[in-house]
């Protein structure tokens, strides 16, 4: 019997200690919940799939809910209920009283809803709110990642400008408030039900707002209110007091290039992005069944191995090995649902046996941040390694100048699909300069973030046609019109494609020192010319092209260079070629030398890197990893050539399916010499960097496939309605299943009874044990008590009595832990 009782004792302390240690693991010491809001459609569907798959791969601490948005007709029809734990809310996609046709609004709707009927939000303290086309990684828990009462955290979204300009002044008592903000939200409970409400009601008004939906108030480049929500979001915030804790860290793009030494927690697969040949885009499963259609995975994309050698530059190759997880783990996500479905077990494949290997589950364990402080206010987005390795980074805002034509606008295209790609950190900002006529007729506004500017290619006093004067003109504009909160601006042009981040801490860059890139044909910094147009001609650098200058020189610096371009231009005298090393003698330099000349004056001297900026059809030099590609001049690989002012008229970017010639493929190259080999990649990742921002340019244009055109409906060329009819429902109270959590809560009840029912029963057989033992004589009584007394050993009646107690204490005390962590989970 002792054996048996020491026996149920231990069993009872590994099984309520074992099970307190796996709910120790799981357990946070608040209790959070993830939302994400979705659709009756297939084409959230699949995305839900994705998310939970990686909500549980990721560990992810609390419960996941999916608000789902339906009518009555799209519910009698939709097979995905049971795709995720689930709470249903009424269907705002057309607006009740409205009829605006807008179903980003069911976002805060949903929230509202789920805040004011579900219990789980009477039980909670922390709210995670990602979006359906996201994978998390790593767990995204608030407190870890800095969120306070008051202050959420959030992911950076730079391109809502209408923070910084009369959109927040229109929509916010507090526009200083207004935090560019989405992606990923962390807040506490108290806080999201005191926003939720003003999220909804400055959705609606934002949208209602058409007359400021142009995208320089906004930043959508499409300029039909589609962010609204967003909008709906930090105005929100801002009128109930929120101040975000800003990332730029938390959350990535894949196509996007991280930042060194940054491992982010989410994937935001939003755009289309490529890995060598193969490219995936959502949009393009828009109408895809692939959650019903067993065995069926998205295009399998290159193999690690593969994504090795196809990136030299190891922060490059990191975000291509980003990509090909994020889609590894969106069919991962579709085979686990497949086999749940009863799905017949699909044929072996070399891609399947990837996706269950060890080697798959080692590439794609639980991430964590890795920063150096993720607890990041706005404006302390990066951290410095300058000369102070803990002082945050500065804010840095890019800026490029064009005019209204498609000459222009074709570059434009190209240099904001490369800014996305580089991993530029900050803002960016189109200086576009145009005529009041031009401006009229223009139907580029959508193509990037602009500020327009007065145009000066005819100058207003002398006459004279320069469209070159534009740059400094517009620049000076710039900084006396607009709100800057950048430390530093780097100036670039627009027949540039940008390869990598471009930023003062890297190039080192200071107060006093601007960088800049050679050029070295500006032969009048050293001759008569420097002489005749500056104090300084001893501070004048021969540099262009790239320009990454503090922002208090720029404000000093910019009149100078306007006024030095007018004085050099006006100089007609000195236009020859041995002079100024303008081999066409006409002064069209003068822009460049007003900037040498100008900066000069104020005695700035110069950072100057011959490794920022490389033209394609030039020799590289071994292992550099230029930043930009500026293709200002013709160049040619074999028989194909390409030559910017060749397309000087063509509309590239309103003509469907426009592109440039197709370059070379690679592998047809003359491998003999490295150098050529060298030189012929860089000019071929040109052309086809250009092609490829068109191709997505026109597939955001909403183009018809050329192999698949369809005629359009009568709602599709009705304002910007899609073609469908969803009529709204009555609010209702939500059904909800949750068959993933309510079987966990099960199987703890389960063992926590069985361990509690072990204890009873050990009890009860100790206690009618010792009952057939009888009546104990006196001289017993004696005998035990004398040999307890002398003996070494202890009393073995006293010893049930006291493995009864500890049993009770360690079984009771685990127990009351099991109903503790049982109501954080729930």
């Amino acid at each position: 019997m002792e054996k048996f009782v020491i026996f149920s004792l231990l069993i009872c302390i590994i099984i309520s200690n074992g099970f307190c240690e796996e709910l120790n693991q799981t357990a946070a010491p608040w209790r959070i919940h993830t939302l994400f809001s979705v659709e009756c459609q297939d084409y959230f569907d699949w995305q839900t799939v994705g998310l939970v798959h990686s909500y549980k791969k990721a560990k992810q601490p609390g419960p996941i809910t999916r608000l789902l948005s339906c009518t009555d007709e799209e519910k009698k029809k939709y097979k995905g209920m049971n795709l995720a734990p689930t709470f249903e809310v009424p269907s705002m996609s057309r607006h009740p009283k409205t009829k605006d046709w807008y179903p980003a609004i069911n976002k805060p709707a949903g929230i509202v809803h789920w805040l004011k009927y579900s219990k789980d939000a009477q039980n909670v303290d922390w709210v995670v709110i990602l979006d359906a086309d996201q994978i998390i990684r790593g767990p995204v828990v608030p407190w870890e990642l800095g969120a306070e009462k008051g202050k959420p955290v959030a992911a950076y979204y730079g391109y809502l400008v209408g923070c910084d300009n009369l959109l927040a002044q229109l929509h916010t008592k507090h526009p200083e408030l207004c935090d560019k903000v989405g992606g990923l939200l962390a807040m506490h409970i108290d806080d999201l039900k005191a926003l939720a409400p003003k999220w909804l009601s400055k959705t609606v008004e934002v949208r209602e707002d058409r007359a400021h939906w142009s995208t320089n108030l906004t930043g959508d480049i499409y300029g039909k209110g589609w962010i609204s929500e967003m909008y709906g979001y930090s105005f929100g915030a801002a009128e109930v007091g929120l101040r975000h804790k800003i990332s730029d860290d938390l959350m990535i793009y894949p196509g996007y290039v991280p930042r060194a030494g940054v491992e982010p927690i989410l994937f935001h697969y939003g755009l289309p992005f490529t890995v060598g040949n193969w490219s995936f885009s959502k949009l393009d499963h828009h109408e895809d069944a692939i959650v019903y259609d067993c065995n069926r995975l998205f295009p399998e994309p290159p193999y690690p191995r593969e994504v090795q050698v196809l990136e030299a530059e190891p922060n490059k190759r990191r975000g291509l090995f980003l990509s090909i997880e994020c889609i590894n783990t969106l069919n991962e996500g579709l085979v686990i649902h497949h086999a749940s479905r009863g799905c017949s077990k699909p044929n072996w494949s070399k891609y399947l046996s990837f996706l269950k290997s060890k080697t798959f589950a080692n590439l794609t364990q639980p991430r964590y941040l890795t920063h150096g402080n993720p607890q990041i206010e706005k404006a302390e987005v990066q951290q410095y390694a300058f000369d102070n390795p803990g002082k945050p980074y500065p804010k840095i805002h890019t800026v490029f100048s064009t005019e209204c034509t498609t000459y222009f606008d074709w570059q434009t295209v190209g240099f904001m699909h490369s800014f996305h790609l580089s991993g530029q950190p900050g803002d960016v900002t189109r200086l576009l300069s145009c005529t009041d006529e031009d401006l009229k007729q223009y139907a580029g506004h959508d193509l990037a973030p602009t500020h327009n500017v007065p145009s000066m290619s005819r100058h207003p006093l002398t006459g004279d046609w320069y469209p070159a004067i534009n740059k400094p003109a517009a620049v000076l504009h710039w900084l006396n019109h607009a709100k800057i909160d950048a430390e530093y601006i780097v100036i670039l042009d627009a027949d540039m494609i940008m390869r990598g981040p471009i930023t003062p801490w890297e190039f080192n860059a200071a107060l006093g020192h601007p960088v800049s890139t050679p050029y070295d044909y500006l032969i009048g910094c050293h001759n008569e010319f420097a002489k005749l147009h500056t104090s300084h001609p001893d501070a004048c650098d021969k540099v262009g092209g790239v320009i990454i200058m503090h922002i208090d020189d720029l404000r000093k610096f910019a009149p100078l260079w306007l006024h030095k371009t007018e004085e050099v231009r006006a100089d007609k005298a000195h236009y020859s070629k041995n002079i100024t090393g303008d081999i066409y003698e006409s002064g069209w330099i003068s822009e460049m030398y007003g900037y040498s000349f100008g900066a000069a004056e104020l005695n700035l001297r110069h950072v100057i890197n011959d490794k920022i900026l490389i033209y394609p059809g030039y020799d590289p030099e071994p292992d550099v990893n230029y930043r930009v590609l500026h293709y200002g001049l013709q160049f040619t690989v074999g028989n194909w050539s390409f030559d910017k002012a060749n397309w000087r008229n063509v509309d590239m970017v309103n003509t469907c399916w426009a592109k440039f010639p197709d370059p070379p493929n690679a592998s047809t190259l003359d491998s003999t010499d490295t150098n050529i080999i060298s030189r012929d990649q860089l000019s071929i990742e040109c052309g086809r960097t250009l092609n490829e921002a068109l191709r997505l340019h026109h597939i955001r244009m909403n183009c018809l496939d050329p192999a698949r055109k369809a005629p359009q409906t009568k709602q599709e060329t009705k304002d910007d309605t899609p073609p469908q009819d969803i009529r709204t429902r009555e609010l209702t109270h939500p059904n909800i299943t949750d068959p993933i959590f309510s079987s966990f809560r099960f199987w703890i009840v389960v063992l926590w009874a069985f361990s509690v029912m072990g204890f009873l029963i050990t009890v009860s057989m100790v206690l009618s044990g010792r009952k057939g033992e009888g009546p104990r004589g006196k001289g017993s009584h004696h005998r035990n008590k004398r040999r307890a007394s002398y003996s070494a050993f202890p009393d073995t009646a006293g010893r049930h009595d006291n493995i009864l107690t500890i049993m009770l204490l360690i079984c009771s005390c685990n127990c009351r832990k099991i109903q503790k962590k049982i109501l954080v989970t729930e």
